[in-house]
């Protein structure tokens, strides 16, 4: 059995494996927020248990078998997300931290009886798409609303910051999951944007915020 810190990797360094092969232990210890000293020790024992492949100043990346137990984790992470929300009502910016200590239950029985509950969920509350039980998941296209240009419509399906303080400024502005905007104007200087959300009125947001909203083009 891997213990909560050895998941805690693994499923960083998916994470960051999405944009790039080979992770750096740098950007593993910015993720976990912790040293790269401790980074070094933990890649090396992961090593040792053939989870991840490393080589010294080139980076990690992960085994099939370190996949796999990454993938695992972010599936029961958001499960949970969904039932926290869905059936206890906590509010979307409430359920990341209770979700880190459900998704370590070491039961894959509890796991699909849980999704069977939820009535088998394809996204979480916050959009991202929930790997099934084979591993399988159905990414977002990585186009957000930064990318749109002035009178161009998209429908927010997921955020890529999930901070408190990011989606509470959400759920007050009203870009919600669902929400359809247009662009109505983008500042040269700072590239924040004017929309309108649902077709009411007229919201200023920064290019903080617009970059990290994942959109689709309505049909």
């Amino acid at each position: 059995m891997n213990s909560f810190t050895e998941e805690n990797y693994l499923k960083a360094i998916f994470k960051l494996s999405k944009h790039k092969e080979e992770v750096s232990t740098n950007a593993v210890a910015d993720e976990l927020n912790t040293k790269a000293s401790s980074v070094t020790d933990m890649i090396k024992k992961l090593a040792d248990k053939k989870l991840v492949n490393y080589a010294p100043y080139k980076g990690v990346n992960l085994t099939d078998a370190g996949r796999k137990i990454a993938v695992s984790v972010i599936r029961k992470h958001r499960l949970w997300e969904v039932f926290l929300v869905d059936k206890l009502k906590f509010k979307w910016d409430e359920v990341h931290d209770l979700a880190e200590e459900l998704e370590h239950i070491n039961s894959e029985e509890l796991t699909e009886r849980l999704e069977e509950f939820l009535e088998f969920p394809k996204y979480d509350p916050h959009g991202d798409p929930i790997p099934d039980k084979n591993g399988n998941i159905d990414r977002h296209k990585e186009q957000t609303l930064a990318d749109l240009s002035i009178n161009e419509t998209g429908i927010i399906v997921g955020v890529k910051d999930h901070s408190k303080s990011y989606l509470n400024y959400l759920d007050n502005v009203g870009l919600v999951l669902g929400a359809e905007v247009q662009i109505l104007g983008v500042v040269e200087f700072d590239n924040s944007m004017s929309i309108s959300i649902n077709k009411q009125g007229k919201t200023i947001i920064s290019n903080q915020a617009s970059k990290n909203l994942y959109i689709k083009k309505p049909n």
